[in-house]
């Protein structure tokens, strides 16, 4: 039990570690909670500091999600079930990346942070929801609309690929996962709802330093 709850914490604290606020704040003494969008995640990172800094937001959080997943798993040690600190690992990084106490509980969305735990956790579905992600995203160029499309997808093919699904802890984390993606975007698909929901403007490296 012990490894367990030490798994998750380490996981969170990982998690937790606010890539968008950190970089806004080094690179323009700015506060990305009050710019663009308010979200603290890549593509807020992307629109107002420019494509380099999203790409390397991306990447950060996208490697907090590896790292928790594999130090949770480490921490299992010789567990008779080590999956499960995996899976703590898993969900105490989402949870860190969206409720960061070093941002007043207030986090990303938990895409880029999920990815990376998932291709640690299962390569092979997380790699048929982000196929399903770029499909959406060149065909509309939304990256709401396309990470929603993503968490959806990802406990579909855990259900489709798994031996035993219905008792399987991954679908279950993989439903999870999708819920919980799926609920911090409902701004987003209220707004495209109304036909709001801006696309992203794709620019070239080094765009974006004049942005405010």
């Amino acid at each position: 039990m012990l490894s367990l709850l030490a798994a998750f914490a380490a996981a969170f604290a990982l998690g937790s570690i606010p890539t968008a606020l950190w970089l806004g704040r080094a690179l323009r003494g700015i506060d990305l909670r009050q710019h663009g969008s308010g979200n603290l995640g890549a593509t807020n990172v992307y629109r107002v500091l420019g494509p380099r800094w999203g790409i390397t937001a991306l990447l950060a959080d996208a490697g907090k999600g590896v790292a928790a997943v594999l130090v949770a798993r480490s921490l299992g040690g010789s567990a008779p079930d080590p999956i499960w600190h995996a899976i703590l690992g898993l969900f105490g990084a989402l949870l860190g990346h969206m409720f960061t106490p070093f941002a007043g509980w207030r986090g990303g969305k938990g895409v880029a942070t999920a990815a990376g735990a998932w291709g640690a956790l299962a390569p092979l579905p997380l790699g048929l929801a982000l196929g399903a992600w770029i499909v959406i995203f060149v065909a509309s160029r939304i990256v709401s609309l396309a990470s929603v499309i993503a968490g959806l997808v990802l406990p579909i093919v855990l259900l489709l690929t798994r031996r035993s699904p219905l008792s399987d802890p991954l679908v279950w984390f993989g439903v999870v996962t999708g819920a919980l993606i799926l609920l911090r975007h409902r701004p987003n698909l209220q707004r495209l709802a109304r036909g709001e929901e801006k696309p992203l403007a794709l620019r070239r490296a080094g765009a974006g330093k004049g942005a405010r």
